[in-house]
């Protein structure tokens, strides 16, 4: 069986930040990596679901909205994953798009998106706040990222 590339990354070395994970023909994924090495400091399950919510709803608003495929948590909990169709989004504005939205965020002003019973199965653990500072750190981290960082190589 075929090893996916992100199992093949040294998960105790893999500095937070933003990478190309692959490509199924036109859709490429990035994995945005928010885990502090060898420390095993995660987000919370309120910061990570609260940031998906912000980060999904700001991405599928976005004028780029259309090359938006999927945006949402690792399984393992140590990021996000972002999908986006190539044909309309080139890696380079990805990362622009990214870099926007999420210092949108970071500013964001109001109820987080989804934050009911009727939109959310698990509603209770939303908090803007939260959500608010993880898009300020991570916009920080990713401010100056260019696509040549984008590799796993840079870790």
């Amino acid at each position: 069986m075929d090893r996916i590339a992100s199992f093949a990354v040294d998960h105790n070395k893999l500095l937070p930040g933003l990478y190309f994970s692959r490509r199924d023909g036109d859709i490429i994924t990035f994995d945005l990596r928010l885990k502090k090495p060898n420390t095993g400091d995660l987000l919370s399950n309120s910061e990570l679901h609260s940031t998906e919510h912000l980060i999904a709803t700001l991405l599928r608003n976005a004028p780029e909205k259309e090359a938006v495929i999927y945006f949402g948590p690792m399984g393992c909990q140590t990021g996000f994953y972002f999908l986006f169709d190539n044909r309309l989004l080139c890696c380079e504005d990805a990362v622009e798009l990214l870099k926007r939205v999420f210092r949108q965020a970071a500013g964001f002003d109001g109820e987080l998106p989804g934050k009911s019973a009727a939109e959310c199965g698990n509603y209770v653990n939303l908090d803007a706040e939260a959500a608010k500072a993880v898009c300020k750190w991570y916009a920080e981290l990713i401010a100056g990222w260019t696509v040549e960082q984008l590799s796993y190589t840079n870790e």
